[in-house]
């Protein structure tokens, strides 16, 4: 099957696997027969294997925490660019009002205010290219 070499305390051996079964290994070492018991099998393997520590999780942080928000920030959906404003700082905005229209993805659309209330601030103007989650107004909440 195989045939190894090895060297003990100066002596060298020649060791011939005849056969290997059931972790029974027979072996002929020198032309000698020995019939040898495996009681480990030893894989070496050439990839490491990497063992990461878990994460440490926080205490408390599985609870949802409700903060009482009185300032909605209205985000970019997409990236693009600002064509036109509909409101302006100190205006009254109720749900479902246009607030402004954007090009992203060579399409044109209007970004409703997703609550009622006063804007607060106008983040953009006209022209501005923005990222997506860039922060276009604030509305101040009723």
């Amino acid at each position: 099957m195989k045939r190894f070499k090895f060297t003990i305390r100066g002596n060298e051996y020649e060791v011939d696997v005849k056969k290997l079964e059931d972790g029974i290994a027979k072996l002929e070492v020198n032309g000698t027969s020995y019939k040898v018991e495996l009681h480990k099998e030893e894989k070496l393997t050439k990839t490491p294997i990497l063992v990461r520590t878990a994460a440490p999780t926080p205490k408390g942080s599985h609870k949802i925490k409700k903060t009482s928000q009185s300032v909605f920030k209205t985000k970019a959906p997409l990236p693009g660019n600002i064509l036109q404003l509909f409101v302006k700082e100190g205006a009254s905005v109720e749900k479902d009002e246009p607030l402004l229209l954007y090009e992203a993805m060579k399409m044109e659309n209007k970004l409703l205010a997703e609550k009622a209330g006063i804007v607060k601030s106008v983040n953009v103007q006209v022209g501005d290219a923005v990222l997506q989650d860039d922060v276009l107004m604030e509305i101040e909440l009723n």
